[in-house]
């Protein structure tokens, strides 16, 4: 579950209610940039097992910015593909030196050859991504985003942005290893059924 341009309330409000109906949580941008550290902090004080993203789009200063996420309680901090090799490389060792992990963002990026270069730095958890705004424009996860990552093997690939039950069947016959899922359940009138139906629904698929 992705929490999303909601209040400080509201995400707790949804971590309570659905933390056994969910698998992940990832703290969007939005709400960092709204509630910075402290948001994490308290996430991990209330739930202490409960898997972490914190959704930081890292693309500088990456041992510094991860090293925040990281050390207020995520397990993962996402860093943006398009970052220099350097950047993703200094966040890749500080979860490494923490044992835990990066999630590359590809959100606009189709450069295989960069994508090899950051595999090639020991980074495997990929996440396949369609912006918001382009959602906005109508446009809907397809299988095109698989193409720049397609060809590497021993890798976690995430799929984010505007998954919704009718999708589910169609991006489940892709390689992917988890859908990060937020309005379909954060806005839904019950999220808790919400999540409960689309997890079934990828259980069944």
């Amino acid at each position: 579950m992705a929490l999303d341009r909601l209040e400080w309330s509201r995400c707790f409000q949804l971590i309570d209610e659905l933390k056994e109906d969910v698998d992940v949580v990832e703290v969007g941008t939005g709400v960092i940039k709204e509630y910075g550290m402290a948001i994490i902090r308290e996430i991990r004080k209330r739930h202490p097992t409960l898997p972490l993203v914190a959704d930081m789009k890292i693309c500088d200063a990456g041992r510094y910015e991860a090293a925040q996420a990281l050390d207020a309680g995520a397990d993962y901090v996402t860093v943006m593909a398009f970052a220099s090799l350097s950047t993703i490389r200094e966040a890749h060792r500080e979860a490494m030196r923490r044992q835990k992990h990066v999630m590359i963002d590809l959100l606009g990026m189709t450069d295989r050859n960069k994508i090899d270069d950051i595999a090639a730095i020991g980074c495997t958890h990929f996440c396949l991504h369609l912006g918001k705004d382009e959602q906005m424009t109508g446009v809907q996860a397809g299988r095109h985003l698989l193409e720049p990552v397609k060809h590497l093997g021993n890798i976690q690939i995430s799929l984010a942005g505007g998954i919704n039950e009718r999708m589910i069947h169609d991006v489940l016959q892709w390689p992917i290893h988890q859908l990060i899922i937020g309005s379909a359940i954060t806005r839904s009138e019950n999220p808790k059924a919400a999540a409960k139906r689309l997890k079934q629904l990828c259980q069944i698929v």
